[in-house]
């Protein structure tokens, strides 16, 4: 006899359904696992087989065979235990085979027997939920694997808890999903003394999701800036937030079930690796990029990057998606966020300052912010300059709106935008398309400026040497500024402030 069970193997934010096969055959005492496992799949042999012990439940002097089907297919990971548990219970007929061969089963097992929390239950009980069986997973993980609510979730704390469920001593209730993660306090914009162009450069990134590049001396307040943007931003939708939480939850970043609304928001130092900027490692884990999906990703001292690291963004920002392509795994990860860096104009951070300026100005400036290359530079849709704020105005009292006024803008900016170009279409998407997203026809026919537009942005297009991709860009940042307006077309006006964001001082930057 063969009993089954089913779990999954992660590919990136997929989980593929593993068939869990087990036969117990006469021959030489022997368990024996096979179908492509890893070492931690592998040393589930030794955790089942105490785990049963512990239940007083002996294995048979028999050759015990578990295949993960398919063979072809690498198996990572400790959750698989229960799964193999399961269909070895069914096989030696202490729990239903029929019952088992239907659940998803997710868990790693303690030798005492207790379920282990594991990483990914928001994506297995979404494959679940395809295949129409209920999940089986650790009390830990049943209310982050709830919030799917097409699948039943099951969430045991021990194996003595599911042997006694499966053969109706103790049924156990379908876990509930865990509460909403409240939205935390932002920090409001109405702190920000000063730098009202700097202000008004964060408000048009967030309404279409145009990616920002500040300049300005240290102290000037960039970082302080950008600390704000998230508060301007419309909350997640449930498709976004799901879909971000999946994510999240293979990189272990969800607590205690819950599920957030607010956009991710990640600021990696300037130290860090390609791997953990694009994402990588043995199993291709997500990185940086991947986990600001729908949210915002924050490079400060973007010149200290890894040039290498930097370039590694050019592709990931134009599509909405990055291929992490290892030796054993080729994983796509979507990573579509909104960009924002902060740089100092040149090493000492003083060019425009004669009396604080190094020896070398201004040729450090013009080798500092060169190691940002020309590709990635044409990326940013907003290029501001941050000057600094004389300390006398640090007395005066703040006088810009508040992040909830400008938030209020921001969402009927986007309301507009989401009325003319509706919802990414990508298969498990669901996100609202935003200005940033205007290609081909749709860019023709929403952002065409009218007579006076057209003939401005052609002298500028001229006389600053715009790429095609500059010249797109330039359109949507005026297709924004106009919807913030609340005006259907896109005139002279939008187009030069569209324009004034890519001038620092009277030159591009």
């Amino acid at each position: 006899m063969v009993a089954r069970a089913y779990t999954v193997a992660f590919e990136g934010v997929e989980a593929r359904m593993v068939e869990v096969q087990c036969a117990v055959s006469a021959g030489s005492p022997l368990f024996t696992l096979v179908g492509l496992p890893d070492k931690a799949v592998s040393e589930a042999r030794e955790r089942v087989r105490t785990a049963l012990q512990s239940l007083s439940i002996a294995l048979p002097s028999k050759r015990i065979t578990v295949n993960l089907s398919p063979a072809d297919l690498p198996k990572e990971g400790s959750h698989f235990d229960l799964a193999i548990a399961l269909s070895l219970l069914a096989a030696l007929g202490i729990i239903p085979a029929d019952i088992v061969e239907q659940t998803v089963a997710l868990g790693e097992l303690s030798l005492d027997g207790r379920l282990v929390p594991v990483l990914g239950a928001l994506p297995a009980a979404m494959a679940a939920a395809i295949e129409a069986r209920p999940l089986l997973c650790p009390r830990a993980c049943g209310p982050e694997a709830a919030w799917v609510g097409a699948a039943e979730v099951i969430a045991a704390g021990s194996l003595a808890e599911v042997v006694r469920h499966y053969t109706g001593q103790s049924p156990l209730r379908p876990a509930e999903a865990g509460a909403a993660l409240p939205r935390p306090p932002g920090r409001d914009l109405a702190e920000v003394k000063g730098q009202e162009r700097a202000r008004r450069a964060l408000e048009v990134a967030a309404a279409g999701r145009h990616h920002l590049l500040m300049v300005g001396p240290p102290g000037s307040g960039k970082s302080m800036l950008a600390a704000r943007l998230p508060g301007i931003l419309p909350p997640l939708s449930p498709a976004e937030a799901l879909e971000t939480s999946m994510i999240h939850s293979l990189a272990g970043l969800l607590s205690g079930g819950g599920i957030s609304r607010e956009r991710p928001f990640r600021e990696p130092h300037h130290t860090a690796s390609m791997a953990a900027i694009v994402g990588g490692g043995r199993s291709a884990r997500p990185g940086e990029i991947a986990l600001a999906h729908n949210g915002v990703l924050f490079l400060d001292e973007l010149p200290e990057f890894s040039r290498q690291v930097l370039d590694t963004l050019r592709q990931p920002l134009e599509t909405g998606e990055v291929m992490v392509a290892r030796a054993n795994a080729h994983i796509r990860y979507p990573c579509r966020l909104l960009l924002v860096a902060a740089a100092n104009p040149c090493r000492c951070g003083h060019l425009a300052d004669a009396a604080r300026a190094c020896a070398r100005a201004p040729v450090c400036g013009t080798d500092y912010l060169g190691k940002i290359s020309g590709p990635l530079m044409d990326r940013f849709d907003l290029r501001v300059e941050v000057p600094p704020v004389a300390w006398s105005d640090l007395d005066l009292p703040a006088r810009g709106e508040s992040t909830a006024k400008v938030a209020a803008r921001v969402l009927e900016a986007r309301a507009l935008q989401t009325e003319r170009l509706g919802h990414d279409e990508t298969p498990g998407s669901g996100a609202a398309r935003s200005n940033a997203d205007l290609n081909g026809a749709a860019l023709e026919r929403f952002a065409t400026p009218d007579a006076a537009g057209r003939a401005l942005i052609s002298r500028v297009a001229e006389r600053m040497g715009l790429s095609a991709r500059g010249y797109h860009r330039l359109l949507r940042v005026a297709r924004t500024i106009a919807d913030l307006d609340g005006s259907d077309a896109v005139g002279a006006p939008h187009v030069a402030e569209a324009v004034s964001f890519r001038l620092t001082s009277g030159r591009e930057i």
